[in-house]
């Protein structure tokens, strides 16, 4: 479907320098599509309705509770890190091992 929309130069030739002028009307639905996923997912987080049930969530009950699961879960993703990256040097030394 065509629409008649009026856009600023500065913000044509900025389409343009990015997309190209072949590409425009995609890169604008594109932006709109981003747009309106947004919009949609900002007014369902303030819809009246129900949340986050706290009892599934005990973490988040008080400001205490979620700062030590922000750290547990930093620790852990630390230590996943150190495993992946010791496994890494072991298997470069067994290929210079093999070489």
């Amino acid at each position: 479907m065509r629409a008649h929309v009026v856009l600023d130069k500065e913000l044509v030739d900025a389409i343009d320098e990015i997309a190209g002028k072949r590409k425009r009307s995609q890169f604008i639905e594109d932006a709109i599509r981003v747009q309106l996923a947004l919009e949609k997912q900002t007014r369902a987080l303030y819809a009246e309705g129900p949340g986050l049930d706290p009892r599934e969530y005990p973490y988040w009950a008080t400001p205490e509770a979620t700062s030590k699961w922000v750290h547990d879960m930093r620790q852990a993703d630390q230590a996943y890190l150190e495993e992946r990256r010791a496994a890494r040097q072991r298997e470069r030394e067994l290929e210079s091992n093999e070489q």
